[in-house]
């Protein structure tokens, strides 16, 4: 048995040598050759329509060393899609995107095994354009998904659930799958799943629910957060539990370990509720997460959940007697994010405190001095920078509307030792407006885009990291989260 590379598109002795980046492997018999290795298997997701004409396959493993190669082939192996993405001269057609591991790429591009293709179709009577960008908004009356070129005007693509709460929207972007939160006036939260956030095709999922031993029902899904491991996702919910799915979001189980933790029973629960709404995956390593609960404080794994530990060294609870904060577990955790790029750094919006973390959330370092006020909700953490967060000041727990009358995001590009307003294009006079606590997203590309939504309807975005600001939505529904999907 031996190895052989060729030059691309050579023949020897009948048999063809594809690309040279490909090791052909040949097993030589008796003077017959047989093929051992083929070529790199890819997984191509496919939406309807295109989905209807592989036979309702939403993905299909196809063989290729390009992207031309594979398309082809899928067209081979199911003729009805043929000329659905490729023109007859064998081009991606005008109003289609490719994209290899979340990329937009071109008929040329080469494909390793285990890549995924999703073809996606036009945007917004345009072709989704290797800069557009996609937002999914949730307000108290339904999902807004805006879409536009990136920095360019935006317009509502759908709205779903329309009438009823959506907590949360999140797209997977290992898996193309779309998640969402929703809470219904009358009959309680519900998770809803799909490939196309568009489309009315959602499929409600198998949870999360609480076990019958756990003599609790739920009561609002706060957070869906994407694992590490393929497939996986966690969901924090009220009253503060912690779920896991390891099947895409279709099904879910209570994480016991933090469910049965003794100290339970003296949670005490913050103004929304005893609510689960942090969670921090450690980038590469499954079995490390964060959460935040308000109002419990963070808590800590290193075995994936089995056994849980506080990590509330250093925060203060100013809203609590001085004597009485020392040995508290009521602290108000409001939000918290981790940097992907140095994961044992997090930053934490608290009751009162903006904190950072160095040692992967065990102590905390209040950073809050320079901002004109320490309460607050939304925070974001640079992807690729872990010295650089935003946050948008509020008054005070009894006046939730930001500073001043004036709307502004504050950066820090020093860990917390100094802050600056990132007010261009924001209103500036008589703007009493709230953000909510998921209300503010990012997207993971440079220069950094930010948007955020207040509940009086409006979406602010910006492209050049909070340098410049516009209005991308003005008039929707008060807004409870922002999630940039693409």
């Amino acid at each position: 048995m031996f190895r052989d590379v060729r030059p691309a598109n050579t023949t020897v002795g009948g048999l063809r040598f594809i690309d040279p980046a490909i090791l052909v492997e040949i097993e030589v018999t008796g003077g017959r050759r047989r093929w051992i290795d083929s070529l790199p298997m890819a997984v191509v997701r496919l939406r309807p329509p295109l989905r209807d004409l592989a036979g309702g396959r939403g993905e299909v493993e196809v063989e290729g060393s390009t992207v031309a190669d594979v398309l082809r082939e899928l067209e081979r192996i199911h003729p009805r899609l043929s000329g659905w993405v490729l023109d007859e001269r064998g081009r991606i057609r005008q109003h289609v995107g490719v994209f290899v591991n979340g990329e937009r790429v071109d008929a040329g591009a080469s494909v390793a095994g285990g890549d995924r293709i999703q073809v996606l179709p036009a945007i917004s009577g345009g072709a989704l354009s290797a800069d557009g960008t996609e937002v999914l908004v949730g307000t108290r009356k339904g999902l807004f998904v805006l879409r536009g070129p990136r920095g360019g005007p935006m317009e509502i693509a759908a709205r779903v659930f329309p009438g009823v709460t959506v907590e949360y929207a999140v797209r997977d972007p290992r898996s193309d799958r779309y998640l969402a939160s929703v809470t219904h006036g009358q009959y309680g939260p519900h998770l809803y799943v799909s490939e196309d956030p568009t489309s009315s095709d959602w499929e409600q999922a198998d949870g999360p629910r609480f076990p019958d031993d756990a003599g609790e029902a739920v009561q609002r899904i706060w957070v869906i957060q994407p694992g590490v491991e393929d497939g996986v996702l966690w969901a924090g919910v009220a009253p503060a539990a912690l779920f896991r799915s390891e099947d895409g979001g279709m099904s879910w189980q209570l994480n016991r370990g933090l469910w049965d933790q003794p100290s339970r029973p003296s949670w005490q629960p913050g103004a929304g509720g005893l609510a689960l709404h942090s969670i921090c995956p450690w980038p590469g390593d499954p079995a490390r997460l964060a959460i935040g609960i308000s109002a419990a404080g963070v808590w800590l794994t290193d075995d994936g959940g089995s056994t849980w530990r506080s990590g509330n060294a250093g925060l203060v609870a100013r809203y609590l007697p001085e004597e009485a904060r020392a040995s508290t577990l009521a602290l108000c955790v409001h939000n918290m994010h981790r940097a992907p790029v140095r994961p044992e750094r997090l930053f934490m919006q608290f009751h009162g405190g903006v904190y950072r973390s160095d040692d992967a959330g065990e102590s905390w370092i209040d950073v809050a001095a320079g901002l004109p006020s320490d309460f607050g909700f939304p925070l974001v953490v640079h992807p690729n920078d872990p010295d650089r967060a935003f946050v948008i000041p509020l008054v005070a727990d009894v006046d939730r509307v930001t500073p001043d009358g004036r709307l502004r995001v504050y950066e820090t590009a020093d860990a917390g030792t100094s802050w600056a307003p990132r007010a261009e294009g924001l209103p500036s006079g008589d703007a009493y407006l709230t953000v909510l606590r998921q209300a503010f997203g990012r997207d993971e590309r440079e220069p950094l885009g930010l948007y955020f939504g207040a509940t009086s309807g409006e979406v602010f975005g910006s492209v050049d990291a909070g340098a410049t600001w516009r209005t991308v939505a003005p008039r929707l529904a008060p807004v409870t989260s922002v999630c940039v999907s693409r």
